[in-house]
């Protein structure tokens, strides 16, 4: 039973010396080797919030722009968007549909459910050696790859943890991006509180926590966006909660969605 009175702590821990990873790295021994540099063990409900781009990077979703062919669609709208029309080819491969687009901005919907620009293909932080012209997808099922990576560590650690994949996208209306949960194991990612009391006793109603995009969302603030290095944060303290659908959870459906 937590007691009213103590007080509340949430740890945020960006883990110190991740080494840069290729296709098919230990993403797992990689993490408790940086658990062990941060001088920390990990426990039972700590959670893990991992950047999208290892994930990738490890999964080998790289896609080299030299073999790509674009289609006459592709390069219709790479015109109107002025891009190259071979990185447009494969973010339509990566999507289920075009949402919005204007010079130098493609947003669409990704085929598992993001509305987001370029379907999350990227080439920023990434080596392109031996005139390589690739780009980096997302992984292929987030949610997936989290459960995967709980599960390696549960095996190595013997410790139940929650895994978060976080990468950063836009918002309609606000400058700037932030850290949301792609993927999800062991973390209640949507808090449903309808039902409860507010503090004055009032039903709540239409009250749900996006817990996972908070948790990716604060990780982000450590992980940075350029040179960072430090794509792994380890948060304690959190409440995990008691429903892991994963955070496919934290999609609308377009059905539900009044500005689509």
């Amino acid at each position: 039973m937590t007691d009213a009175g103590a007080p509340r702590r949430l740890t945020l821990t960006a883990l110190p010396g991740i080494p840069m990873v290729e296709p098919g790295a230990d993403l797992a021994a990689i993490i408790l080797d940086g658990v062990a540099r941060a001088g920390e063990t990990l426990r039972d409900r700590d959670v893990l919030v991992v950047a999208q781009k290892i994930v990738s990077k490890s999964e080998n979703r790289y896609v080299d722009l030299r073999t790509i062919v674009p289609s006459e669609q592709a390069s219709a709208l790479a015109r109107e968007v002025d891009k190259d029309p071979r990185l447009v080819e494969v973010i339509l491969g990566e999507s289920s549909e075009v949402v919005r687009y204007r010079t130098g901005v493609l947003v669409v919907a990704h085929r598992l459910g993001f509305v987001l620009a370029n379907a999350g293909v990227d080439q920023s932080n990434i080596t392109h050696e031996d005139e390589l012209d690739r780009v980096l997808l997302l992984p292929e099922n987030p949610d997936a790859s989290a459960a995967r990576l709980r599960d390696a560590l549960r095996d190595r650690a013997g410790v139940d943890v929650g895994v978060i994949v976080n990468d950063s996208l836009g918002r309609p209306w606000r400058n700037g991006t932030v850290g949301v949960a792609l993927g999800a194991a062991g973390v209640q990612c949507l808090q449903d509180l309808r039902g409860t009391p507010d503090l004055f006793g009032r039903t709540l109603r239409v009250t749900e926590v996006g817990v996972g995009d908070e948790l990716a969302s604060a990780a982000s603030l450590l992980m940075g966006q350029a040179g960072e290095s430090t794509p792994v944060i380890l948060a304690r303290g959190v409440d995990l909660g008691d429903s892991w659908a994963g955070a496919s959870a934290l999609l609308r459906s377009k059905s539900m969605d009044l500005f689509r």
